[in-house]
């Protein structure tokens, strides 16, 4: 089975609730097998909208991942990013090798 990258995009508005969201949104994302990869690092915006937060995790599964956004767990922590940030997230499946 591919693994699968969840990639966010976020432009942080309210960073008090944001960091509520990202407490939970931790915890959920380990629970479901997450392993964070990139975490608001340095970056360059080389096409599209720029988001100055992008987040990289890797899951087992594309299941797995979208298991995780779904869960209650995450869904409790997204309750906090909702009017904080404008994000977009996307999970995609990983090339084999």
């Amino acid at each position: 089975m591919a693994t699968a990258l969840w990639i966010a995009h976020v432009h942080v508005t309210d960073t008090e609730a944001y960091a509520r969201y990202a407490a939970g949104a931790t915890t959920a994302i380990a629970a479901h097998g997450g392993v964070f990869l990139a975490r608001g690092g340095r970056y360059v915006q080389l096409e599209g909208n720029d988001r100055p937060r992008n987040v990289v995790a890797r899951f087992p599964s594309l299941e797995q991942a979208v298991e995780c956004y779904n869960s209650p767990a995450y869904q409790a922590a997204l309750a906090h990013a909702n009017g904080a940030a404008v994000r977009d997230l996307v999970v995609v499946e990983e090339v084999g090798p």
